[in-house]
């Protein structure tokens, strides 16, 4: 690799992290946006091959499948999600309805998979009836809570399936319930903090009875494929960016202490956490600092949208943009 690489990959990511809140025009285009910055950092880091092509071809076939699929059945049951979310909300009022739907979610995204939790999400909040500034907090905690919960079991995300895989032999040996003995006692009490701040933190509007989800024409087939198509270039942008970049973390992370590798962690606000998870989890570890980068990949993995799947599908479901997704997952 060239001496120049390291710099040009730097510049890559710092560019990755400032253009969609600095550019609109990049904002509106960000799948586009970032698939020129992973095939930029494909070409600076001399990795192109035919493997790395075919995975970012068939990596987003499943997810994208998975959207345009629950997109389907979610338009075809319309009136019956919205019922039982009525009679929930009358029950117990909107503020604890939501509250229980996120940690509900966040504990099955495990088994469900993130995925999975985060179409029924995008659903829940549809027939919610919030404006738009709750709606998009809502979405936001409810991300978090998705993305942390769906850690604790190796089927739950791409993060700790790669996590566990790494780890299966010595000296950790990681099974199914590894990764939910090492992280479920900080896990469980962040799922519910984030639940209470959004149901409870700040007031909850909803629109108007004039523009009630009854009111709303279900979305058309080609909308439902343009959202698809839409994760489908994302997920193969990250694809390329993860591996792109892949060799700053070979040179930063196999030096690095517990509390360095928490500060490096935060760096996958601006790409998949699976993607640092792999370039950075290695058997040799200690306990201490699986933890300290586990719970920095999924604490940062909710402030942007590139962070992890459930923030893709859901901005791509809900139509939030980059600022305002990172306004209010940082206040």
């Amino acid at each position: 690799m060239h001496y120049w690489a390291i710099p040009s990959l730097a510049l890559i990511m710092a560019l990755v992290l400032l253009l969609p809140f600095s550019v609109k025009r990049v904002e509106e285009e960000l799948e586009i946006f970032l698939l020129v910055m992973g095939c930029a950092a494909m070409t600076v880091s001399g990795l192109w091959s035919w493997h790395i092509v075919k995975e970012s071809l068939v990596e987003p076939v499943k997810i994208s499948i998975a959207v345009l699929a629950a997109g389907f059945l979610f338009r075809a049951g319309r009136s019956r999600v919205e019922g039982l979310i009525e009679r929930l909300e009358r029950r117990i009022g909107i503020n604890h309805s939501l509250f229980a739907l996120i940690v509900v979610l966040g504990f099955l995204s495990s088994l469900l998979t993130a995925i999975i939790a985060a179409l029924i999400l995008c659903e829940i909040i549809h027939h919610l009836r919030l404006d738009r500034p709750s709606r998009i907090r809502a979405a936001v905690y409810a991300c978090y809570a998705i993305g942390l919960g769906a850690a604790l079991t190796p089927i739950g995300e791409p993060l700790s399936t790669i996590v566990t895989s790494k780890l299966q032999g010595p000296p950790h040996n990681a099974g199914f319930f590894w990764l939910a003995n090492l992280l479920f006692l900080w896990i469980t009490p962040a799922i519910i903090a984030v639940a209470v701040l959004a149901a409870y933190w700040r007031p909850l509007g909803r629109v108007t009875a004039a523009n009630t989800v009854s009111d709303t024409p279900p979305e058309t087939n080609k909308v439902l494929f343009m959202r698809a198509g839409k994760v489908y270039v994302f997920v193969a942008a990250l694809v390329y960016l993860g591996e792109g970049l892949g060799p700053i973390a070979g040179k930063l992370i196999p030096a690095l202490k517990g509390w360095q590798l928490y500060w490096l962690g935060l760096s996958s606000a601006a790409l998949d956490n699976a993607t640092l998870a792999a370039a950075g989890i290695v058997p040799s570890m200690g306990r201490a600092q699986i933890l300290s980068f586990a719970l920095s990949l999924l604490i940062s993995g909710g402030i942007l949208i590139p962070g992890n799947i459930p923030n893709i599908i859901s901005a791509a479901k809900l139509d939030i943009k980059s600022r305002e997704w990172a306004k209010a997952a940082i206040y």
